[in-house]
């Protein structure tokens, strides 16, 4: 019975779906070129893009300091380097070139958001953005999907040029994708309940009547 219990539980395990790596960023830490407002919810405390192998979709989540919408014309950026990334900010100080992407995602804060020329519809949770995106809109230009990287940066829309980024997340560098379900991480399962399988049942035949 312990067996059948373990194996269950392991086979449980691996149908769940990994947790996808967050990048956590300080609080108040506005960069120092940002002219904007110093609200809530324009200053990152996390955030995660994962991208799930099964279904080829990827899902993009920040969460701010205050509640999405504070400050009116405020939308979040995710800059994703899919293979050819360019760096673009490093008029903006020492560390910011190694922030590189050749596409973005873009949530704003009415509920509308865009990938290149199509539409978006994020999910608005209180001081959460978050969206799913199909890989079609997201084609590589290099790097195998579940190995791109990505940086988020809110912007105020009252500001105009990159003075309106108010904070990066990760600070000065690029974050990497989370690949859910993980192929390693099903794989080490699979070993661990074909493992638990074969001792329950070894210990069926060695149970049966007329074995010493």
């Amino acid at each position: 019975m312990t067996t059948r219990i373990l194996a269950a539980a392991l086979l449980a395990s691996a149908l769940l779906p990994a947790a996808a790596a967050t990048a956590n960023d300080p609080i108040d830490d506005f960069i120092a070129t940002y002219t904007g407002p110093h609200a809530g919810d324009l200053d990152v405390v996390s955030s995660f893009v994962s991208y799930n192998t099964d279904t080829d979709t990827f899902t993009f989540s920040g969460t701010m300091n205050a509640a999405i919408g504070t400050t009116a014309g405020s939308f979040y950026v995710w800059g994703v380097n899919r293979g050819n990334g360019a760096a673009s900010f490093a008029t903006l100080g020492t560390g910011y070139p190694d922030i590189k992407f050749d596409i973005v995602v873009i949530l704003r804060a009415n509920g509308t958001g865009s990938v290149g020329a199509t539409a978006l519809t994020p999910v608005l949770d209180g001081n959460t953005i978050s969206a799913t995106v199909p890989g079609s809109l997201l084609a590589s230009t290099g790097f195998a999907k579940a190995a791109y990287t990505w940086n988020l940066w809110p912007r105020a829309g009252s500001v105009s040029g990159t003075a309106a980024i108010s904070d990066f997340a990760p600070d000065a560098t690029n974050q990497s994708v989370t690949a859910v379900p993980e192929p390693a991480s099903l794989a080490l399962m699979g070993l661990g309940l074909a493992a638990v399988l074969g001792i329950s049942r070894a210990r069926a035949r060695g149970d049966r009547p007329g074995r010493s």
